[in-house]
């Protein structure tokens, strides 16, 4: 890729112009530029289109370069690189997987100096061309290997971030850390050499026991989601600590983040309740953090039955996570069944159930939508129900 013919004004525009283009149909047609690679042109308008929503601030600046598709595609987005970068500050920290180089624009705002370390050539030279484009002076570019750039630097950092990717060799369904590159589960020792805190993104995908398992000295579990969605699982690692981590449960929401935290040292006590007026489902990153006795203490809510994950309260309460009005509660008998949910239109949930929502809307045949919400549950006396709910 070369960057200078791809600054050129023509090209720009032409890439600006074609944003709302098939990218697919725009390969076919003939080359406008013929003295520059047209693969590299569609690549631009691409990865560009992924950026709008994702990337605002790249986007909207002048003369940005961008990597191929997929690079954009796994990047951090805005919102979760600046969450990330709140955790965290002092004077240095290092990327090891520095990428298109997002998270390390806004650890740049709590940091004095950062760099960002990438093995790919031609991907640190973007990135270092974005810099200067966005006006951001305290990032230094090397490209390398992360590990010998550390040996070769000998130099301590306050933090040192690492976003490890999975081994395309790697084999099975389950995600371990060691199979990643680099492999922080070996190199956790080394990096201490030049480090006492390790800030670890791991996909969503990595179980948070197992986690656990692979890594020391874990203060510090971030379970990030945007819109219900969880995007990333933030390890932050301190040496010599040999407590129990906390957990941190984030959902943003309109650049808004709200936050539980769960305390894996103390032992929760949670409440049980047959249904009462209101109904609460955890939102996906309590879900994730496996804390459901928490909740109920967090939030003073009362759980249906120990494995049913579902809470219920007569006030309402502040809760993160969907809330509902219980209008029905029905016993799961055939009569009771018939009478109330066949044939309609309804929003089909089911915790700790022996039939999947699927099973069960084809068996009453029930229609996907409208504002009446059923969750096929059991509750504390072991009795399969159905709770007939609106949305708050």
């Amino acid at each position: 890729m070369d960057i200078k013919q791809l600054l050129q004004s023509d090209i720009q525009d032409f890439i600006d112009t074609n944003l709302s283009s098939d990218t697919t149909k725009l390969a076919l047609k003939k080359n406008p530029f013929p003295e520059v690679n047209y693969t590299d042109i569609i690549h631009q308008v691409a990865s560009k289109k992924k950026a709008k929503d994702k990337l605002p601030i790249w986007f909207s600046a002048h003369n940005i370069i961008y990597p191929e598709k997929i690079s954009i595609e796994q990047t951090s987005s805005e919102i979760t690189a600046k969450y990330k970068a709140s955790i965290i500050s002092g004077s240095s920290l290092i990327d090891c997987t520095g990428g298109f180089g997002i998270d390390d624009y806004y650890f740049a705002k709590n940091f004095k100096n950062v760099i960002h370390c990438e093995i790919n050539n031609d991907l640190s030279e973007i990135v270092q061309h974005n810099f200067k484009q966005l006006k951001v002076e305290n990032i230094t570019c090397l490209s390398g290997d992360s590990t010998e750039i550390l040996k070769n630097n000998n130099q301590p950092f306050d933090c040192i971030y690492i976003d490890p990717s999975r081994r395309n060799n790697a084999k099975g369904k389950v995600f371990l850390l060691a199979d990643c590159l680099p492999n922080v589960v070996e190199l956790q020792d080394f990096y201490y050499e030049y480090t006492s805190k390790i800030l670890i993104k791991t996909a969503p995908i990595l179980d948070i026991q197992a986690g656990l398992v692979e890594l020391k000295n874990v203060a510090e579990i971030h379970i990030v989601a945007v819109d219900n969605e969880v995007k990333e699982v933030l390890w932050l690692i301190k040496k010599g600590f040999n407590e129990s981590p906390n957990i941190f449960a984030v959902n943003i929401e309109k650049q808004q983040p709200f936050i539980t935290k769960i305390d894996l040292t103390k032992e929760y006590r949670p409440t049980f309740s047959l249904p009462k007026k209101y109904l609460y489902e955890p939102n996906a990153t309590l879900m994730k953090s496996g804390g459901f006795d928490a909740v109920s203490e967090v939030f003073d809510i009362d759980k249906l039955h120990q494995h049913s994950h579902l809470y219920t309260s007569d006030e309402i309460k502040d809760f993160q996570g969907r809330r509902f009005e219980i209008i029905q509660q029905i016993s799961f008998q055939k009569n009771d069944l018939k009478q109330y949910i066949q044939s309609q239109k309804m929003n089909v949930s089911t915790r700790n159930f022996p039939l999947k929502p699927e099973e069960i809307k084809k068996k009453y045949k029930i229609q996907d939508g409208g504002t009446l919400f059923a969750f096929f549950t059991t509750n504390l006396k072991n009795e399969k129900i159905v709770l007939l709910c609106t949305k708050i």
